[in-house]
């Protein structure tokens, strides 16, 4: 097959679903497939595209409040010509349309397109007061491209209840994944005297919940003096949550600022608790995910993604970050109770093998061939 991946963040921003598109381009490549990649031309990029990436107009800087609070580089503008020109040289038998939500570059494809197209969707809607006002500018745009989509998509039970609004389309859940080859799960023998660690990865903004997690550790930290925390990340919230840190008077509270995938990994593989408080905004769990797959325990927000990824014995990490006291005894039983920390990593290790890449990659292809002998030909 002939596949288009159209993907509306710059290339040069990295994101969960740039991530996902690269690991789908490179798996449906090794297994035999012809693909590219559609995105927006970056700003200030003044060289080629990378082999196997086609630039469709340029890319500006898009606050997306409807589904978070993050800034992404999102499509601005597209050629219509060039447009018609790409889609006839490639004749993609499929052209897949990632956050299809996006505006501009995915509608203008498919309008064009000859191809079967597929849809997926991988964004919750956050339940803050500006999201409302906003859909109301969104949800025309999206009805508007609905009726060109043969297939939809959608990475969890929480990432379709938007689109399921617009639609009366079945919608298939295919996870997000990892590359489980990359993550080893380490011994951890820790030296004698050496503090339990509990990290945190992800953007300083409101919703991601770093507040509560440093009301909760103030509390764990009175009866466990050996821990430390680590905050890795960067963001709009930072000086605020280092006042906090100091307000509080925290022991052994670290804040890395961004941090490189080595050191990443490094970390993921150290950490007794990895923690991911997140209020909203989430549809997915990927950092959980890399979590299980080193062996550290994860506490997670009890937002409806990250209630979605962990299932079953998984629950144990779901917590209401806004309780400060249930957050703290969470955060103590996973780090203190070995019996509970050997049946969740146990539970974690066999769980997060479904989320290996290949395995993930396997069902889109078979979409893929499902929907082109259904819609090739029409």
């Amino acid at each position: 097959m002939k596949i288009g991946l159209v993907c509306p963040y710059s290339i040069n921003k990295h994101g969960g679903v740039l991530e996902v598109v690269l690991a789908l381009r490179d798996g449906l490549v090794k297994a035999g497939h012809e693909v590219k990649i559609i995105t927006p031309k970056p700003r200030a990029h003044m060289e080629k595209p990378p082999k196997g990436v086609i630039f469709v107009g340029t890319s500006t800087d898009f606050r997306t409040l409807t589904f978070s609070e993050t800034t992404s580089q999102v499509s601005s503008t597209a050629e219509t010509e060039l447009i018609d020109k790409i889609l006839a040289e490639e004749k993609f038998d499929i052209l897949h349309f990632h956050e299809p939500w996006n505006p501009l570059l995915s509608r203008q494809l498919l309008q064009r397109s000859q191809s079967v197209n597929i849809a997926t969707f991988h964004a919750a809607v956050s339940d803050a007061i500006t999201t409302r006002s906003l859909l109301k500018v969104v949800n025309p745009y999206l009805k508007s491209v609905m009726k060109y989509l043969h297939v939809l998509t959608a990475v969890s039970p929480s990432a379709t209840e938007y689109v399921s609004t617009m639609t009366d389309q079945p919608i298939t859940i295919i996870p997000n994944g990892i590359d489980l080859a990359k993550y080893k799960t380490s011994d951890r023998k820790p030296e004698p005297g050496q503090p339990k660690t509990i990290f945190y990865l992800g953007r300083l903004e409101r919703r991601k919940g770093a507040m509560h997690l440093l009301s909760a550790y103030q509390v764990l930290a009175q009866d466990n003096p050996d821990i430390r925390l680590l905050i890795a990340g960067d963001g709009p919230d930072r000086e605020k949550l280092e006042l906090l840190a100091e307000d509080l008077k925290l022991p052994n509270v670290s804040f890395l600022g961004y941090i490189d995938e080595a050191l990443k990994l490094e970390l993921l593989a150290e950490a007794d608790i990895f923690c991911s408080p997140a209020l909203y905004g989430e549809s997915f769990g990927i950092v959980l995910l890399e979590a299980m797959a080193t062996g550290a325990v994860a506490i997670a927000g009890n937002n409806p993604g990250y209630i979605d990824v962990m299932d079953g014995i998984g629950a144990l990490s779901i917590v209401n970050p806004t309780d400060t006291e249930e957050f703290a005894r969470r955060l103590n039983l996973l780090l203190n109770e070995p019996k509970i920390r050997k049946v969740w990593q146990d539970w974690a290790t066999e769980y997060v093998q479904q989320f290996s890449y290949p395995h993930v990659i396997g069902q889109y292809e078979q979409l893929y061939e499902e929907a082109l002998a259904q819609y090739g030909q029409n």
